[in-house]
This record gives structure tokens, C-alpha cells and sequence, in this order.
């Protein structure tokens, strides 16, 4: 797939601000092409703390939410926790059974079935918590848009709490105006409400479950360690659901990280130990690739159970158990990943699917639980907007989407409804249910009604310096340290040079998955490079511009013509007790 290259080219003081903060100018100049100028900001995004933390009161309808439950905890009414079956939805329904609990709630937690029932909240699970005795019920990571659901509790006489940060339901009116749909709680508590002030808007459920409990925490004045405690949970939730790094959320997941590196958490120590993870040097990547899937891997009611009996253990063996349970059971799902994303390629590439901008595909066979991971996948892959679809019962599909930044998914599949019997999400991602017999309509319309263009399904790989690698000393390599968890919205660095000779190279790793590379650029500077990618796909890129002789030559260590550029990130490599610098290949061309 061809890519474009851009060099962003955001202006500032760097040498002022590098003066300031006490930090290289290119790490300046990184940070602003963050969009992070201002003073405080920068402050922030070096240094925040829990005091950069906003108020919970800034959000609609919490000290409601919060009055509600604190007079359930003084007549001693259970607690109904309403979650989901994602990362997220657990570990949001985790704080708020932690924090409930801690306050003197009698609560428990309810989550649908992904299989049987999909996303949210549930007359099933309103009708099993009135039937335990629960008159208060508290959704998480969801309910925004559990119109039947919170009407069913509502018709019981249950008092009704959401919180949730998922997009708020919508009309569009003949006249192109939009009316805002609001589900019947007694309090929503969701930053992206037209009228909630709350500064951020990007909180994950797990961040905004997180809120309610500091501000009881407050109001029962529980010692401020104790909200603390559940940074590292809100932080896992945060990056696995792929939430924005920015603002608050980025001082979630710092702080979050350094805790989860310590935690006294049972579960997640095991969780840790059966993965092979060192947590000395864990990572946001370790969240996102590792630990966030072993969650994600429970998706029915049994293994939700798991997930959330691992995060309340506190025997270590039991712990263990529990947490290789759901690594094999992860390994598993991502064998079935792979084959259901051969199979999806398949049907692309032979159909005339291929040639649409929205791309919808339907995999006969593939576990519903593994649609949106596959989704992701294609959509990589392709860089479109991407839905594969599974058969479900009486003659219906479930979907998972995910979308790339020029096109609102969300707001895309509400113009649809009419093709849909339920669908909820984002700009970025969505999970939606039809009849099959509505699937080539709902292809058709997106296709027809899209204003996507070929530049928009051009994948732009954003440059952030072009840097000779002799400036990749020790010290840089440290000071980037510093910029943080990176991921969604706070991406690592890209740096590139026009010119790399590759004196050599060579193909290793169990899987031959590895291509080590020595280089040297412009500047008669030669440095290990290694590169992770499609090592196939390199070796004929390299065939096709210089020649299968010059590749050869390269292969072998011999003097060759092989001149290319490429994108990188410098990395101390440690091996045997030893460090070196080296080049991390991201992406690579000829200019």
C-alpha cells in the first residue's frame, strides 16, 4: 500500500522551551507537534500529577448519582453494577464494586452475555438484579443508549444511575438539526453530553467510574491513598480501550503504569508472570498487546466471572490458575484471529468488494467475540473503514467496525438505523446487529452516501524530525523516555533520513521474523537497524528497485547499490549484560 510522507512542521521556541523544562529542543519540538504549547500544558505532559487532576463535580449529574447512592448505603439497599463484557467494562465494574463496597455498599455485578445477548444493559439483567432485591441500579462503560433496558428498571421502580463516555444518542432531523436522545436515568454522568462542563471529554468508562468513586471517597472521607489504588486499573481500561493520551487521561496512565509495575493486586501479578512480563519495564504496548486481550479473551458470562474473580483474588496460587486460564484461553482466540483474518482478505480480495471505500464482510464461521479485533486487522491493512459481520441467530448478523480518522463511523451507521435493530459506539469504533437480510442495503448505502476520497484512504505517515541517527546518543534515547506512555493520541516518535546504505543484512528470530540491518547514512554514520515488519514484502520492494543482484549482494554482506530511505525510532538494545544503540525501522522508501 502506498503511504505519503509528511513532515510536520509545527513552529514554536523550541530553544526556550528546551531552556525551561531542562530537555533537548527536538524533545520540544516533539511535544508541540502534540499540539501541547501552552506552559501548563507542557508542565503537565511532563510532570502531571494527581493535583492536574479536574474536579469530579465538573460532571453532569454526579453529586446527584452520588447522592442516590450514598442514601442506598444508609437504608442498606443492594446495589445492582450493570458492566460489559470488554476491558473497560471490567474494570470500571471493578472500581465501582471496590468503591461501593468500601463505603458500605451491598452491591454485585451484572454483565450481558456476548453471545447471546451483545453490548449493555439488558432487560435480563434489570429483571435478575430486581429479583436479588437491588432498587438501585449503576450502569458502566455503558447504557447511554439502553433505552429498553432503563426502561424496564424505571417500570420496577428501580432508581437508575448511568455512567458511561460512550457518544451520545441521535436523530438527525429532516432539516439536517440534530435531537439529542436521552435514555430515562435519574442521573447520567457522561462528559460527552452537549451541556456536561467537564473539560475532558475523552475518559474512558473505567475514567469516569473512576470519578464517582473519588468524590465518595471524598464525602466518606476514605484516605486519598485509596484512590490512588484504583489509578492502575482505570490506566489498564484506558489504553486497552484505545482511548486519546492526552490531558488527564495521559496522567491516568503515567501514574497508572508506575502502579501497576508495584501492584498488590494477586491477579494481575499472575496475569504478569504467565505472560513473561517484567514489570520493571512494562509498558503502555504491554497493556494494549498483552494484558488488555487476556481480558478482552472473556467474553461470555462465565469468563467475565473469571476476569473479575482474578482481579478480587488474594490467594497467589488460585491467582495463577486463574490467570493461565485466561492467557490460554487469549492464546486461543488469537489463533482463531488469524484464521478469520486470512478468510476476510480472502473474501476482499477475490469480490468486488475491494474496490469499496467502506468495506463490510461477512465471515460465516468466525466467534462473534473476535469480529471487532479482526475488523481492526482488515482495517490496517486496507486503511478503510472497516465492519466484518457474524451469523447469529433467527437470521441476524453482529458487527464490529472500526474506522480510520477521516470518517465518523458513529454518526455514518445513525443515519442507517433503519437497516439496524441496535448499534452504539464512536467516531472510531461501533458494534451493530441487522437481519442479513438488511446487509447488502446497509453495504450499499455507506458506499453510496460516503464522501470518503482516495486521499483519505492514503495512509499519512506523519514525520516528526528528519534526524541523522549519530543524533541518537544515550542521553536522548533517556530523555524520550520521557514523553510516555505512547499510543493513541500521544504516538511514538517517527524520525527518518532520505539516505540509508545497507551494508548488510540478514533474516533471523524462531519464526525468521527479524531482519537485522547494519546502515550508514549521509553523514558516514553506520548503526544497527533491525526491522519487525513483512520482511517478504521488504526483500521484493528491494528486488523490484534495485534488482535481485543488488539484493543479493545486500543479503550477503557485499558491496551494493541499495539506497533507500527510512523512518525510525533509536533504542538502546541490551543483550548479554551489553548496550548498544540501534534504529528501530518503521517504514521505508525510495526518494
Amino acid at each position: 500500500m502506498k503511504e505519503k510522507w509528511v513532515i510536520t512542521a509545527k513552529r514554536a521556541d523550541f530553544q526556550k522551551i528546551a531552556r525551561e523544562f531542562h530537555i533537548n529542543p527536538v524533545l520540544a519540538r516533539l511535544i508541540v507537534n502534540r499540539d501541547v504549547r501552552e506552559r501548563d500544558d507542557i508542565r503537565k505532559y511532563l510532570h502531571g500529577s494527581e493535583k492536574d487532576f479536574y474536579d469530579p463535580l465538573l460532571l453532569k449529574d454526579l453529586k446527584l448519582a452520588a447522592d442516590m447512592i450514598l442514601e442506598a448505603v444508609e437504608h442498606k439497599q443492594k446495589i445492582a453494577i450493570a458492566s460489559d463484557f470488554d476491558v473497560d467494562g471490567i474494570m470500571s465494574g471493578f472500581i465501582l464494586k471496590t468503591g461501593f463496597t468500601r463505603i458500605g455498599a451491598d452491591c454485585s455485578i451484572y454483565t450481558p452475555d456476548r453471545v447471546s445477548e451483545g453490548y449493555g444493559l439488558n432487560c435480563r439483567i434489570v429483571e435478575q438484579a430486581y429479583e436479588t432485591g437491588a432498587r438501585l441500579l449503576v450502569t458502566c462503560d455503558n447504557g447511554i443508549a439502553a433505552f429498553e433496558g432503563v426502561a424496564r428498571a424505571k417500570a420496577l421502580g428501580m432508581k437508575v444511575i448511568v455512567t458511561d463516555h460512550h457518544d451520545i444518542p441521535f436523530e438527525e432531523q429532516p432539516d439536517h438539526t440534530i435531537k439529542i436522545l436521552r435514555v430515562d436515568a435519574d442521573a447520567i454522568v457522561n462528559p460527552k453530553q452537549p451541556d456536561c462542563p467537564y473539560p475532558f471529554k475523552k475518559l474512558c468508562g473505567a475514567g469516569v467510574a473512576f470519578k464517582l468513586v473519588c468524590h465518595l471517597y471524598d464525602r466518606c472521607h476514605i484516605p486519598p491513598e485509596e484512590k490512588g489504588a484504583l489509578l492502575e486499573y482505570t490506566a489498564i481500561a484506558t489504553v486497552a480501550d484505545v482511548m486519546d493520551l492526552q490531558d488527564e487521561n495521559r496522567i491516568i496512565v503515567k501514574l497508572g503504569l508506575e502502579r501497576v509495575k508495584h501492584t498488590k493486586n494477586a491477579g494481575l501479578k499472575a496475569l504478569m508472570e504467565v505472560n513473561a512480563l517484567n514489570p520493571a519495564r512494562l509498558s503502555a504496548y504491554h497493556i494494549g498487546f498483552v494484558i488488555g486481550p487476556c481480558f478482552n479473551a472473556a467474553g461470555r458470562l462465565d469468563t467475565v466471572k473469571i476476569a473479575l474473580d482474578l482481579l478480587e483474588e488474594t490467594d497467589e496460587d488460585r491467582a495463577l490458575q486463574i490467570a493461565q486460564d485466561l492467557k490460554e484461553l487469549n492464546d486461543s482466540r488469537k489463533n482463531l484471529t488469524v484464521a478469520g483474518f486470512e478468510q476476510a482478505v480472502d473474501i476482499i480480495e477475490n469480490s468486488s468488494i475491494k474496490d469499496d471505500k467502506v468495506l463490510l464482510v461477512l465471515l460465516k464461521d468466525c466467534h462473534e467475540s473476535l469480529v471487532g479485533i479482526i475488523a481492526g486487522r482488515v482495517k490496517e491493512k486496507y486503511h478503510k473503514p472497516t465492519i466484518v459481520f457474524t451469523r447469529v441467530e433467527d437470521h441476524k448478523v453482529k458487527g464490529s467496525g472500526r474506522s480510520i480518522e477521516a470518517y465518523n463511523m458513529f454518526m455514518e451507521l445513525t443515519r442507517q438505523k433503519g437497516l439496524l435493530e441496535r448499534f452504539g459506539g464512536h467516531p472510531m469504533a461501533a458494534g451493530l446487529t441487522l437481519k442479513e437480510d438488511n446487509l447488502d442495503a446497509l453495504r450499499e448505502n455507506l458506499n453510496k452516501e460516503t464522501t470518503l476520497t482516495q486521499k483519505d484512504l492514503m495512509p499519512v505517515v506523519r514525520i516528526d524530525v528528519p534526524m541523522p541517527i549519530g543524533y541518537a546518543t544515550r542521553d536522548f534515547i533517556r530523555q524520550l523516555e520521557l514523553l510516555e506512555p505512547f499510543g493513541k493520541g500521544n504516538p511514538k516518535p517517527v524520525f527518518a533520513e532520505k539516505h540509508f546504505r545497507i551494508l548488510s543484512a540478514r533474516v533471523f528470530g524462531k519464526n525468521q521474523n527479524v531482519l537485522k540491518m547494519t546502515v550508514i547514512d549521509d553523514y558516514k554514520t553506520s548503526m544497527d537497524a533491525v526491522y519487525f515488519g513483512d520482511i517478504p514484502a521488504f526483500k521484493a520492494f528491494i528486488e523490484e528497485e534495485f534488482g535481485p543482484e543488488e539484493c543479493s549482494r545486500m543479503f550477503g554482506g557485499r558491496s551494493n547499490h541499495v539506497d533507500i530511505a527510512m523512518t525510525y525510532y533509536p533504542d538502546i538494545n541490551e543483550y548479554m549484560g551489553r548496550e548498544s544503540i540501534q534504529m528501530v525501522v518503521t517504514g521505508y522508501c525510495r526518494i
